[in-house]
């Protein structure tokens, strides 16, 4: 299992070892949030003049497929 799969799954742990009403949304905004958080980087956009946070999809795509393969 590699690290990242790893996070993602331990970021949904506490929401999926006794499943409540509801809890399969927040295990998804769970994941959601820990991809953002340890996978973000910023961007520096010339036209607004700000930095926005962005994610390559690509990694999205070898994410998913790692969490797959636990």
């Amino acid at each position: 299992m590699t690290t990242r799969a790893q996070q993602i799954v331990d970021a949904t742990m506490e929401l999926t070892l006794r499943p409540q009403q509801g809890d399969r949304a927040k295990v998804i905004a769970a994941a959601i949030r820990e991809i953002a958080n340890e996978h973000q980087y910023y961007q520096f956009c010339e036209e607004e003049g700000v930095e926005d946070m962005v994610v390559d999809a690509r990694l999205l795509y070898e994410l998913a497929d790692e969490l797959e393969a636990l």
